[in-house]
């Protein structure tokens, strides 16, 4: 399918005003398709010559166009239609217009359009509308582009015990038929319907109804919960209220926890989707519980910033998802910052070193597939970590003022990156042209580092990116004992006090250790860290550490196994959040740049390690849970396996579904897991996540024929679910499986292809990345992927995905060869 470009965009957007939508659609039949009746109305303008309106389209993709109609005239829906673009074009009349497309869609399975799951614990059907960033036209017809805002209505026929939720209101008119009021002005990729027998928790809180939906084999997970979701979301709202000076603006709040979401969650106005493992089945830690709540922060901000003030282009959408992010931790209170650091900062770096670096603002994408190409930690991570620098730089009074007069002059429309600049100037800012022309118009890391009595800054892309940190020095105890503030806006830049840091006596010289800059940070002296990061205290320093550590190794600047010798001795002080992330970046590091020959002697010390912790915290505590997961994903003993499936755990450690799903795993990948107990926990958990987790045990045993019928059902079968070619590609590639799987690494590279070619959108490029050979750290393997990147034939997504993780590649060779014994 053709997506969308920019210039077109702009030329329809100069011809047509859309004044309303009305969508029936009928969802009775059962099957794989539903019918989509949309009516829209819109102004046309005369052409640049006053001669009248020239031709334009609407955006459809149907399974079959039964008929179009404009102003009561029937069009030839051969001729109009053009199933390759999904567009069907027309001439409208000057002035108002009505078009009427009379479809039949088919319903998705792959989390995009009118998804539909069929929940295996009970039979009953669940659908949900997903319309970013261009499957809106998957389910009812549309000019779909972000600047052609207007009211929808739905009507909706269902079965009748089915309850509906959209956008609007939803008032059941009569049994199994339903109508989804209008709200202001929608963009069509936030446009969204909810429609099943969901189970439903009523709250309100000043004047603002609040509903949670989730299938009802999830209900009593959610009754335990709704409290504490209640509570937060209803503390967002007050906090959101008052930070942008307007009241919520989209009537109903409603949250549904939804299946196969490709996404955390999507801001549709009124509606929020979210996946529903954030109901969790099985005890969270304290991590998993914050990251839920910032994700409805986050997505309540989208409230104002992105939903009541658009995007005019897909090249602003940074500007949505980094002022979400940062609202959204600043909405949770300052204990979120550390999690944001070791979680989405490192998700970032990450993306900001990668040959697919961007920048943060300024992308000019020229269609919809590269502006989805740019929706990543640097839209993300990166943009809130410079936000909340410039939040700093502003002071809070300006910067909410600022926003405020964004929202109050943008309300219901669209607008761009230019227009918020222009209301902080408004409001009393200065210089910030250069701020932007240096932090959002560049990409790539600058380097930080302290030589002497001197930081001394590297930077990439031309950048000239000033950087308000501190520099401090910890004592042998992890004390801080001095610490000077400084602002790095020059390659070299004195260190004012009384005395050069490395004067002050023995301990560790850090650079920003509040994690308030975005930077890599060169440790001078890994051994000393060694002896400082276990007692080493503060929380966002110990992030700094961490972070700096894992960029080092991505650089070749630090010996791996050195590396992984400091995880297993310092970790044990951290939070659960940092314990889970460095846990999972030793297991990756240890599969990838360690070799074989010593991958056993790096993994067994991280391995007791996580152990210790387990036995050591607080029985029960998160910590102790977060250290149970990695130590067992990485248990070589089956027998150990076996002892705490049936219990034999340490006090404070429940085996629940979650945690019975891991330790089988695991023995999956150790070729310990027959196929009647894998029967038989399936059996006893018959739940999509039950089957989910059975689908990446079968892919994970190491057998031929586990490997070729995963093989065949990933890269050939268009009917596969997102979630389930996700846990397919994850159970996939086991490094201890090398030799078994060797002979898929050359077919990835014909068969993605294929593969890709069954899919669009969000799966296109996870699975892509999923299933790249990644345990295949050999020369080969990097040109194979130099010879897939070399044709010219590549869907956009599928080419980040190979670029970044043949990067990761790359990177794991070059340690290799720099660090071999």
């Amino acid at each position: 399918m053709t997506g969308l470009t920019r210039t077109t965009a702009q030329a329809r957007a100069a011809q047509l005003r859309v004044s309303g939508y009305a969508v029936a659609l009928d969802l009775r039949e059962g099957g794989d398709y539903f019918t989509s009746v949309t009516n829209i109305r819109f102004v046309a303008h005369p052409g640049d010559r006053g001669a009248g309106p020239v031709d334009t389209f609407a955006d459809v993709r149907p399974s079959s166009l039964r008929a179009v109609r404009l102003n009561g005239r029937d069009l030839d829906t051969d001729a109009c239609f053009d199933g390759a673009t999904g567009r069907v074009t027309f001439v409208p009349d000057a002035g108002e217009n009505e078009l009427v497309v009379d479809a039949v869609m088919a319903y998705s399975g792959d989390g995009e359009g009118l998804h539909r799951h069929v929940d295996p614990a009970d039979g009953r059907t669940y659908l949900y509308a997903m319309s970013f960033l261009d499957a809106a036209p998957r389910w009812f017809a549309c000019f779909d582009q972000p600047d052609l805002k207007a009211p929808v209505e739905l009507d909706v026929r269902c079965p009748d015990e089915w309850r509906v939720a959209g956008n609007g209101p939803a008032t059941e008119l009569e049994p199994g038929r339903w109508q989804v009021a209008a709200t202001g002005p929608l963009a069509t990729y936030f446009t969204t319907l909810v429609a099943g027998p969901y189970h439903e928790v009523r709250d309100g809180h000043d004047g603002t109804v609040l509903v949670l939906h989730v299938r009802q084999s999830l209900a009593e997970h959610l009754d335990r919960q709704a409290e504490r979701l209640f509570a937060h979301t209803k503390h967002c709202l007050d906090e959101l209220n008052g930070l942008f000076g307007v009241r919520y603006p989209w009537g109903e709040y409603h949250q549904a926890f939804v299946p196969d979401f490709n996404a955390g969650a999507m801001e549709n106005p009124g509606c929020v989707t979210l996946r529903d493992q954030m109901i969790f089945r099985s005890r969270a830690t304290d991590a998993e519980l914050a990251d839920r709540d910032v994700t409805i922060a986050h997505e309540m901000a989208h409230m104002w910033f992105g939903d009541l003030v658009t995007m005019r282009w897909w090249d602003d959408l940074w500007l949505n998802e980094s002022f979400a992010e940062y609202l959204g931790h600043r909405v949770c209170g300052e204990q979120t910052w550390p999690a944001f650091g070791i979680e989405r900062k490192s998700w970032g770096y990450a993306a900001d070193r990668r040959p697919s670096t961007h920048p943060v603002a300024g992308n000019a994408a020229a269609d919809t597939e590269e502006a989805l190409g740019a929706f990543d930690g640097i839209s993300y991570a990166k943009g809130a970590s410079v936000l909340r620098q410039l939040a700093t730089r502003l002071g809070d009074d300006l910067f909410l003022t600022g926003l405020r007069g964004y929202v109050a002059a943008h309300a219901n429309g669209n607008a761009e990156f230019a227009d918020l600049i222009a209301a902080w100037n408004a409001a009393g800012a200065q210089d910030l042209d250069a701020w932007a022309r240096d932090w959002l118009r560049t990409s790539g890391l600058d380097t930080l580092a302290v030589e002497g009595d001197t930081v001394v800054r590297t930077s990439v892309d031309g950048a000239r990116r000033p950087h308000a940190v501190a520099v401090a020095r910890f004592d042998g105890r992890g004390a801080e004992a001095e610490r000077h503030d400084v602002v790095v806006d020059a390659d070299r830049v004195p260190l004012a006090g009384p005395k050069p840091l490395d004067e002050g006596g023995p301990g560790l010289t850090l650079l920003d250790p509040g994690d308030r800059t975005w930077a890599k940070i060169t440790v001078a002296d890994w051994p000393t860290v060694r002896d400082v990061l276990p007692v080493l205290a503060d929380p966002s320093a110990r992030v700094v550490l961490w972070n700096a550590l894992q960029l080092a190794v991505a650089d070749a600047d630090v010996d791996p196994r050195a590396a992984l010798d400091l995880v297993a001795g310092a970790v044990a002080p951290d939070t659960d959040a940092v314990l889970a992330r460095v846990g999972r970046w030793a297991a990756r590091t240890a599969s990838t740049y360690v070799t074989p020959a010593d991958r056993d002697a790096s993994v067994d010390p991280v391995r007791r390690a996580f152990g210790e912790i387990v036995a050591s915290a607080d029985p029960g505590s998160a910590r102790q849970l977060a250290a149970f997961r990695l130590a067992a994903a990485a248990e070589p003993s089956p027998d150990a396996l076996q002892g705490w499936l049936a219990g034999a755990v340490a006090d404070g450690i429940e085996v629940d579904h979650e945690l019975r799903w891991l330790l089988l795993g695991r023995l999956a990948q150790l070729g310990e897991l027959s196929a009647s107990q894998l029967a038989d926990e399936q059996a006893a958990d018959p739940t999509s996540t039950g089957a989910l987790r059975a689908a990446y045990c079968r892919a994970a045993t190491p057998t031929p024929q586990a490997k070729a019928e995963a093989w065949e059902r990933l890269v050939a079968d268009g009917q596969a679910s997102n979630y389930e070619l996700y846990a397919l590609a994850e159970g996939f590639w086991v490094p201890s499986q090398h030799e078994l799987t060797a002979p898929y690494v050359e077919r990835y590279f014909d068969d993605v292809v294929t593969a890709a070619g069954l899919r669009s959108g969000f799966v296109v490029e996870r699975l892509t990345a999923l299933l790249y050979p990644w345990t295949a750290v050999e020369d080969d393997t990097w040109a194979a992927t130099q010879r897939l990147l070399a044709r010219d034939d590549l869907h956009a997504g599928l080419r980040r995905s190979v670029v970044d993780a043949g990067d990761d590649l790359r990177r794991a060779l070059e340690s290799r060869r720099r660090f071999a014994r």
